[in-house]
């Protein structure tokens, strides 16, 4: 029985053990919007390839993971089934990019408001990770040269 608990405790860890989540976001959203995007970097600092296969949050009652793609010349938001993170490599969750979509959401958010968001990878284990709410930046002035 012991060895049993021992080889359980060390699949119930998993993948999951290996990947380090630097400066979790949400983006705060517009009053009465029905989604927003969070963003994030995957650290994988283990030997395995590991997969993001799932994300959930209570703030919204559906969660997926996102990529934009480039749809002749539009760019759309897509789900995708899965986030590799390649062994000592990282994947950044970011705008115009993969994220994570919070899609119908159940409650307002207010800045500096923490929202919990899981995990889950290819072997089954999980991870929960707090993401700050932050109002998004604007983009920066175009550059206009004087004729």
């Amino acid at each position: 029985a012991a060895t049993l608990l021992v080889s359980f405790g060390a699949w119930a860890g998993g993948a999951a053990d290996s990947i380090v989540v630097h400066e979790p976001y949400v983006r705060l959203a517009p009053p009465n919007a029905p989604a927003t995007g969070a963003f994030m970097v995957f650290r994988n600092t283990g030997d395995k390839e590991v997969k993001v296969v799932k994300a959930e949050s209570p703030l919204a009652k559906a969660t997926e993971l996102h990529n934009h793609i480039n749809d002749g010349g539009v760019m759309r938001m897509r789900p995708v089934q899965g986030i590799d993170i390649k062994p000592k490599g990282e994947a950044a969750l970011k705008p115009g990019g993969l994220h994570i979509m919070l899609i119908d959401l159940k409650a307002p958010m207010k800045e500096g408001d923490s929202v919990p968001i899981t995990l889950t990878f290819d072997d089954g284990s999980s991870k929960t990770i707090d993401a700050k709410v932050v109002r998004p930046t604007p983009a920066p002035p175009m550059e206009h040269k004087q004729h």
